[in-house]
């Protein structure tokens, strides 16, 4: 079977709080948007932004109240961009969870979480490479 990922969809509470979240914060612009969800088209996947009454309906089960055990990461081409698009996410309604520092395996890293606490880590490493659209390939 391929690996890959083809959405990832956050419950979220209201949809005008994290479109200015997505939009303002990293920049982004919904590919399509309804009362219910937004969807961003990304590089290979689509991340969803849907209200939370909604995504219970349609997944038949409750969402869990608290923050789940993962992380998004969005990475970044230097420590300088780290800085700068954590401080654009927080100005757009995020809070920092982890001040940006480099952890013992190098690079650096911070965590901010979105309005609904959807942890993102914003992450420079060396290693990695991204391309023009923003492909990351794993390097060691």
């Amino acid at each position: 079977m391929q690996q890959q990922i083809s959405i990832i969809t956050l419950g979220v509470a209201d949809l005008a709080r994290s479109k200015r979240f997505y939009g303002e914060g990293f920049g982004w612009s919904p590919a399509f948007e309804n009362e219910e969800i937004l969807f961003f088209q990304m590089n290979g996947l689509v991340l969803g932004c849907f209200l939370k009454p909604s995504l219970e309906a349609d997944m038949g089960r409750p969402l869990l109240a608290a923050a789940g055990a993962y992380s998004l990461a969005h990475n970044v081409q230097s420590e300088a961009a780290v800085l700068a698009v954590m401080d654009r996410l927080v100005q757009a309604g995020g809070r920092v969870v982890r001040p940006a520092d480099a952890p013992f395996h190098g690079g650096f890293r911070g965590y901010v979480a979105d309005p609904d606490d959807h942890a993102w880590e914003i992450a420079f490493n060396p290693a990695w490479t991204i391309d023009a659209q923003g492909h990351v390939t794993f390097g060691i």
